[in-house]
């Protein structure tokens, strides 16, 4: 069995590589979907209390429950605006990730570019090789038919 070539160890390298950026553009994808369902979780949570607030002050509320209420809705404000703030990070990272795929493919797809040309040459030497000895034999039929 032959030895594989530097190029082709390159490519297998240079496959490997964009696998495992494949991989963590999926991953990276996945997570900032969940953290986006998350975020619509929480706003869906929040506007259903807010109208149960609304509800309840069309009956009457206590001042205590009225600030509960107000004091509620605040902390979940502030969770919504620190989901928002993970949503953006894992958006960042897809971003990330992608780009980092995107420059493993380049090198891969360079790498088989490559490898195109160079079997392209190797044909083109084999392929001048059988002309000439083409060309050798037919001149050695002329002369010997003479």
């Amino acid at each position: 069995m032959a030895t594989p070539s530097a190029l082709e160890t390159l490519i297998d390298l240079a496959t490997k590589e964009t696998d495992d950026a494949t991989k963590r553009l999926g991953r990276a994808i996945r997570v900032s979907e969940e953290a986006q369902q998350k975020l619509v979780i929480l706003q869906q949570y929040r506007d259903d209390y807010a109208a149960r607030f609304q509800e309840t002050l069309t009956t009457g509320l206590t001042a205590l429950s009225y600030r509960n209420f107000q004091l509620f809705i605040e902390k979940i404000d502030t969770a919504i605006t620190g989901q928002q703030d993970v949503v953006y990070s894992t958006q960042q990272r897809v971003a990330d990730a992608r780009l980092a795929w995107q420059a493993c493919e380049r090198k891969r797809m360079s790498y088989d570019t490559l490898a195109v040309r160079a079997k392209e040459k190797e044909l083109q030497k084999e392929n001048r090789r059988d002309q000439k000895t083409t060309d050798e034999h037919a001149s050695r039929m002329t002369f010997y038919k003479r």
